[in-house]
């Protein structure tokens, strides 16, 4: 609120003045200044894009025109027609010309820039709910009587501004449903003064002028957010009072001084004046410590206010976000019991549970949130103009729910129904495209993710999920193509910088090899290094026979994840390809010892036991676990039946390979290692006891490839 909201509020007023001051130039002369004029224009159009009500400038000068300038009131209207149809006097006949001049170019500008702002929202009203702004769906008597009674309450913030509060929609302030109710009094209140203010400044008196002008500043500038003409998206803002202050500003000056003027005791008007303003300025203060933070904000309006579910929902995000879940959970619980029907209040709660892994209680949460918003009429299809922020019980639902694969239809079904609701909402196409390749519908996911495309082309995530789907069909070119198409839309999308420098890899394009490596290392720029990025940093420089930097890549993946399967793995058997292997056995144990099922790893250990190390005890116990896992691993066996070559039971090798060969007939090294102990047994049985065996495992092992 404090950065953007008030701010244009801010800057709609300082450009609402400067218009104005434009306009009186405009009108000092006889003829008309047209610099300052179209000054005004541009001035105005700025107001509109700070603000709305900025627009609302041109009637405050057409105000001036004809109460200042040509200085007309009511009782002077018939006078004056009387002298333009006589032509009684040519003076005023030519001044009133200059001002038509004037005022018709202001009426046909905004007119035009009301046309335009039209346009810009589609010749839509914004979408409010009644939480927003509960008497704008109200009945007529009780819409109209709160309405008006809003205006005293938006008259007594300016008069004595003591509680105030940064947010007055949902149940602040209730709504006037019978005639009898007491607060009827301020709406009487309101409007006598109002009218006793307007009837000075109707006629012609020594005060009207500067009463007319500050009721102009107050009127005009507050009208669109009355209520009056069009619904607005709360029950009061403070920060539309911004500008109409300036006008009570100068009546309350303007009255103070005709005080001093009649008054004999002028030392007491001073020093109410100066006890005034050290009492606004005192609350300015106190009012900017409410301000510090989310938190204090919040509280403070809470002090004030207890009937406005929004609060406690914002204190409880405040506490949420700084990991305080069980406080959070009970504003939240408290939002639900101040408005029963506040959805949102049961969105956050969803979402709350969702993260304490409170599935069971989240799930019943977001029913309820899902059983609280507008159903379906009988015989007719679910459509409804419904807010983005609702929707997500659809989607925190379905998200929910597909955690069960077996209930993936279900969150299909509630992606399904969003996307009836709202098609433009994006996100559920996204998410259902995601649920459909979870379910190998790969082609719908497609179909999904494109028909999202025609409401966000601009979208990185829509394109990368495309990139993925065309990836699991087995089309790298189109699938690269989307997630370069991802990264020019956002060149910092972590997964599309991820997945395309894998992708390409994973093609072994050379050429591109080196883009790969720079978003890699873009991810680390942006601080989302972490052991996948060191990992694939590592097997790119493996590819380019950098084996220093491949190492030193793969070593941190290791620091940042100690049980990393992959970098374990592939940092051993790069140690052992670079004649290192007492330095890959320690990173051997640490892979087994988190993942004692891995294969290739007891496979390169058990070669090491037996090349380097000359264990061979450990080595069979590394095999005898590899058969265990897997009684048909070719290479297991094979490995094996060496160790029996390496004891010298060359008897126990030949029938260990001819048990290999039985299982893999197709492999050559098997069949080459058999032939070979065959042979040896043979002369073994030719030369007698005296035979020495030549033979050892670095002429049967076989060579692992890098993982």
């Amino acid at each position: 609120v404090t950065g953007v909201v008030a701010r244009a509020e801010l800057l709609s007023s300082i450009f609402f003045l400067a218009a104005f001051f434009a306009y009186v130039k405009a009108t000092k002369a006889k003829q008309t200044d047209w610099t300052y004029l179209l000054a005004t224009l541009l001035l105005s159009t700025v107001a509109l894009l700070c603000k709305e009500q900025g627009i609302m400038v041109l009637t405050v000068c057409i105000v001036y025109e004809i109460c200042v300038v040509l200085k007309i009131r009511l009782q002077d209207i018939p006078h004056m027609l009387d002298m333009v149809i006589n032509s009684s006097s040519s003076a005023f006949t030519h001044s009133l010309r200059e001002a038509s001049r004037r005022i018709i170019t202001l009426v046909v500008f905004k007119l035009f820039l009301i046309v335009m702002r039209l346009k810009i929202m589609n010749g839509q009203l914004p979408t409010f709910t009644k939480f927003d702004n509960p008497s704008a769906v109200a009945p007529t008597p009780v819409r109209y009587m709160t309405y008006n009674y809003l205006l005293a309450v938006n008259a007594w913030l300016l008069l004595f501004p003591h509680n105030l509060c940064c947010d007055w929609t949902m149940g602040t302030i209730p709504c006037l449903e019978s005639a009898l109710d007491p607060r009827h009094l301020a709406t009487v209140g309101f409007y006598l003064s109002f009218l006793k203010l307007a009837r000075v400044a109707s006629f012609r008196t020594r005060h009207a002028t500067v009463v007319l002008m500050s009721l102009a500043i107050i009127v005009f500038p507050f009208l669109p957010a009355s209520n009056l003409f069009f619904p607005v998206g709360f029950v009061i803002a403070e920060r539309t009072l911004y500008t109409p202050s300036m006008g009570f500003c100068i009546l309350v000056a303007y009255g103070w001084n005709i005080l001093l003027q009649k008054s004999s005791h002028k030392k007491m008007l001073w020093i109410g004046l100066l006890f005034l303003m050290l009492m606004h300025a005192s609350k300015t203060l106190t009012r900017n410590l409410d301000w510090e933070s989310e938190y204090s904000i919040f509280m403070a309006s809470l002090r004030v206010n207890q009937r406005n579910a929004k609060l406690y929902n914002n204190v409880g995000h405040t506490l949420e976000n700084v990991g305080k879940y069980e406080e959070a959970l009970q504003y939240f619980h408290q939002a639900s019991a101040v408005q029963p029907d506040d959805v949102t209040a049961y969105i956050n709660m969803g979402r709350l549970y969702n993260n304490l892994k409170m599935y069971e209680e989240a799930e019943s949460t977001f029913s309820k949130a899902k059983d609280l918003l507008p159903k379906p009429r009988p015989g007719e299809s679910y459509y409804t103009k419904i807010a983005p922020h609702y929707l997500t019980v659809f989607t925190n639902l379905a998200s929910l729910i597909s955690k069960n694969d077996s209930r993936l239809e279900e969150a299909d079904a509630l992606y399904l129904q969003v996307i009836r609701m709202r098609a433009d909402y994006t996100h559920a196409y996204i998410n259902r495209g995601d649920i459909l390749i979870k379910m190998n519908r790969t082609k719908e996911a497609q179909e999904i993710y494109e028909t999202a495309l025609r409401y966000d082309s601009r979208n990185p995530d829509i394109y990368y999920n495309l990139g993925v789907v065309s990836w699991e069909q087995g089309r790298a070119t189109e699938a690269l193509a989307y997630l370069n198409k991802a990264l020019e839309f956002d060149p910092d999308h972590k997964e599309a910088l991820m997945n395309s420098a894998i992708l390409i890899q994973e093609t072994g394009n050379a050429g591109m090899r080196k883009t790969a490596h720079q978003r890699l290392l873009r991810m680390i720029e942006k601080g989302h290094g972490n052991e996948k990025v060191y990992l694939n940093l590592g097997m790119l420089a493996i590819d380019d026979n950098d084996l220093e930097n491949a190492e030193r890549w793969l070593r941190k993946a290791v620091q940042a994840q100690e049980d990393f399967r992959s970098a374990l793995y592939n940092l051993a058997l790069l140690l052992s390809h670079k004649k290192k292997p007492l330095e890959a056995a320690p990173f051997l144990h640490q892979l087994l010892k988190n993942h004692p099922d891995h294969i290739k790893g007891l496979i390169l250990l058990g070669d090491i036991y037996v090349n380097n190390i000359r264990d061979l005890d450990a080595a069979e116990q590394c095999y005898r676990r590899v058969l265990a896992f897997d009684s048909n691993h070719i290479q297991g066996h094979h490995n094996f039946c060496v160790i029996y070559v390496e004891r010298g039971d060359l008897e126990a090798a030949e029938q260990c390979f001819v048990r290999a060969v039985s299982m893999a007939p197709h492999v050559d090294y098997i069949k080459h290692h058999l032939q070979t102990v065959r042979r040896i047994l043979e002369q073994k049985r030719l030369a007698g006891p005296s035979y020495n065996n030549p033979y050892h495992i670095t002429e049967m092992d076989k060579e692992l490839p890098m993982s």
